[in-house]
């Protein structure tokens, strides 16, 4: 079976690419970071045309995104909406031609109308139940990152602490969050896939763990694996409070739970990613 990850070199792309190679699928890798041919915002693209119709499973999971500083920053200027909207255009109009079935990677804040990401993201709901496609929703999938100027909460706490020795956040930290191993979230991906006939375009999938974990908990586990290894940090919160307030929607699928459960405590998937990040800083 050939799957085609579009946002491979993504988080989650990245984990889904090797997780289901290790199952024995044929994987393609799709994803700007292969070189411009990839680049998804080109209109028309016939490597992306090719790569979708030769395929049996599509994953829609690239999107120009990146954490809370990133969206901060980018996400209410005309680069971030062009993009992802030429993206979208591009990958739901060869979906659309070639009939593949597929699943779209949206977002819980796909119901905040005052964040464009948000916006993007019901779009692409839009599109893919027009589609007939399968959306899932995650909050929080954290692991290794490759690019680190889109950097996510944890990945981007963990930086700081091996670089400048101070965790300093946007928020106070008092706001709680679900946190989701990415290794965890493609197992859930892979079970989807293999349910897929069983599911129909209304079915909007929340993948999450049921777990709540406040940012300042995040960041004290940090710290404290960093005692571990004879490095003592700071942890610096802010006066603010975090604007993205906790969906009541957010809680696991009934309908994914009848086959899959996250498997990796915060704390031990926050200790992955940290061992992995400490190889880098220590060679």
């Amino acid at each position: 079976m050939r799957v085609t990850i579009l946002g491979s070199g993504g988080q989650i792309g990245a984990y889904l690419t090797e997780y289901l190679r290790k199952k024995d699928y044929e994987v393609l890798e799709f994803d700007i970071t292969n070189g411009e041919h990839q680049d998804m915002t080109h209109i028309p693209n016939t490597y992306l045309r090719n790569a979708i119709m030769n395929s049996d499973f599509v994953f829609f999971l690239a999107f120009d995104v990146g954490g809370s500083h990133y969206l901060k920053k980018y996400q209410h200027t005309f680069k971030f909406i062009d993009n992802n909207t030429r993206l979208m255009a591009n990958v739901f109009g060869y979906l659309e031609d070639y009939s593949k079935p597929f699943v779209f990677a949206s977002s819980q804040m796909s119901n905040m109308s005052y964040s464009p990401y948000g916006v993007m993201k019901r779009v692409g709901e839009l599109y893919t139940k027009s589609l007939n496609g399968v959306i899932v929703k995650f909050w929080n999938v954290y692991g290794i990152e490759k690019d680190m100027e889109k950097a996510h909460v944890i990945t981007d706490f963990i930086r700081k602490g091996f670089e400048s020795g101070n965790i300093d956040m946007m928020t106070d930290g008092t706001e709680a969050r679900e946190f989701l191993y990415a290794e965890d979230c493609c197992e859930a991906l892979h079970k989807l896939m293999g349910s897929y006939d069983d599911l129909s375009s209304n079915d909007e999938l929340h993948i999450t763990t049921g777990n709540y974990t406040t940012i300042l908990e995040i960041a004290e586990i940090i710290q404290r694996l960093f005692s571990n290894i004879g490095k003592e940090i700071m942890i610096s919160p802010a006066e603010s409070k975090d604007e993205v307030q906790k969906d009541a929607r957010n809680v696991p699928d009934p309908y994914i739970k009848k086959f899959w459960r996250s498997k990796t405590s915060v704390k031990q998937g926050i200790t992955k990613v940290f061992e992995e990040m400490r190889k880098d800083y220590d060679s």
